[in-house]
């Protein structure tokens, strides 16, 4: 039994954070990241952010829910906050698009924030000594 109870613990507060009707803050972010292969992109919300700490100093990562099968089932994503594209769309259109499949898709979404590019660098030119 206490599998089934984390089970319907967890579908509860997915259905109370993408439910239309209640004013909560589980999704903090519409967020288009690039997935599954560069190029092609996906839309997700920003749920949390957090610290990785590393040898390389700091980085912020956002965690990016994606949903896989309209809001209840998807995978969670570690973004650097830097690759995330930011849309001006509200909470509540980035989940009807989801929902829709697509079809309320606006013509023309606009990034709230530039992007920054960074150099991609192919790893086939790169010689050690």
């Amino acid at each position: 039994m206490p599998f089934v109870r984390h089970i319907y613990s967890a579908s509860k507060q997915v259905s109370t954070a993408v439910s239309p009707d209640q004013n909560t803050t589980a999704f903090k972010e519409v967020a288009i990241i690039s997935h599954p292969r560069v190029g092609e992109y996906a839309f997700g919300f920003i749920t949390s952010t957090m610290v990785l700490q590393t040898d390389k100093g700091d980085e912020e990562l956002c965690s990016v829910y994606v949903p896989t099968n309209h809001l209840y089932i998807g995978d969670i994503f570690l973004v650097n906050s830097t690759d995330i594209i930011r849309p001006n769309l509200s909470i509540r259109e980035g989940i009807e698009i989801i929902v829709s499949g697509g079809m309320t898709m606006p013509q023309v979404i606009t990034s709230l924030e530039p992007t920054p590019r960074k150099s991609h660098v192919r790893l086939d030119r790169v010689r050690t000594v």
